[in-house]
């Protein structure tokens, strides 16, 4: 649906964004990342049309974004992080309005505007001065601006921004709902989100993508691969020792105590073994029974730092 080919914008001797290449499948939702000034809004602008490209091309849905600039623009939904919105509007009037703008057929309107307002959740808010409403629905008034014309490509640049966390999970939830009828690029800061919401993560830093994949296959790849942690039945400080003694083990910490005569620790592990096996095999030659044994997760919030700090060279992609 979306393809990114050597895409590069320039600003003198700045480079904003560097040679990248990606694709957005049909019915995808792809969560954007990076730090701020990373090259994020640039890429996103580029993709709606917005700035033109120093070098690269875009297709969206098989047209040329700088070529058929109007036939890939009529397929593009686009919500800014500051709605484009006029509040000395009503809420279905200004969506008339869009539909002006967008030349939608004046016989398709009443039920269009109707549909999109129920499923963005704002029709009790139609009769309402845009001005007056909250700044959650302000945003549902944005989305739905974007969605006028039925396009099946939607790109939301932090949708959530100064959303209150009962705002930002109805948010989650009407993007969620849009996802089975559109393809979304979705730009946010908040991490939790991206995971709940999008199919897989995309995150570029200084101009490049630095990882792309699903956000559990991030956090496998990117994970220590050693992280567990153990419910083990015994004496907390006996059992301690005997996995500190354990030598591919490189830390112990205790976690918490939540059954009676049982510890919880987390045990980080050599990276090139397969931790599980030896502390399976050493507590149970200790009598200590293992009653619980995970891996721990790495979270998006430090895949994102890892793959972004200083340097951030590792470059993980399965897109």
């Amino acid at each position: 649906m979306i393809q990114v080919s050597n895409l590069t914008k320039r600003y003198g001797q700045h480079l904003a964004v560097d040679n990248i290449n990606f694709t957005v499948n049909e019915g995808e939702i792809l969560g954007f990342l990076g730090p701020n000034g990373a090259g994020k809004s640039t890429t996103m602008n580029m993709i709606t049309g917005y700035l033109s490209s120093t070098a690269g091309s875009i297709s969206i849905d098989g047209f040329d974004i700088l070529e058929k600039p109007e036939e890939a623009k009529k397929r593009i939904g686009y919500l800014p992080d500051l709605p484009p919105i006029y509040g000395d509007m009503l809420v279905r009037e200004y969506l008339y309005f869009v539909c002006d703008i967008k030349n939608v057929k004046k016989d398709n309107r009443k039920v269009m505007v109707e549909n999109i307002m129920e499923s963005v959740k704002i029709t009790d808010m139609a009769g309402r001065l845009i001005k007056n409403l909250s700044k959650g629905y302000k945003q549902r008034v944005g989305l739905a601006q974007a969605m006028i014309g039925f396009p099946p490509v939607l790109v939301l640049d932090e949708p959530t921004v100064g959303l209150d966390p009962k705002q930002i999970i109805e948010m989650r939830d009407v993007i969620t709902n849009l996802g089975r009828n559109h393809t979304i690029i979705l730009s946010s800061h908040i991490l939790s989100e991206v995971s709940a919401v999008c199919d897989r993560v995309m995150i570029i830093n200084k101009g490049r993508i630095v990882a792309s994949d699903t956000p559990e296959k991030l956090s496998e790849g990117l994970s220590k691969g050693g992280q567990l942690i153990l419910r083990v039945k015994g004496n907390k400080e006996e059992i301690i020792n005997v996995i500190q003694n354990i030598e591919v083990v490189e830390s112990v910490k205790v976690e918490a105590e939540r059954e009676p005569g049982t510890v919880d620790v987390i045990v980080d592990g050599d990276k090139s073994s397969d931790v599980r096996e030896i502390l399976f095999n050493t507590l149970s030659a200790h009598q200590m029974p293992i009653l619980m044994m995970k891996s721990v997760d790495i979270t998006l919030e430090q895949i994102f730092l890892q793959v972004t700090q200083a340097g951030g060279a590792q470059h993980v992609s399965h897109s």
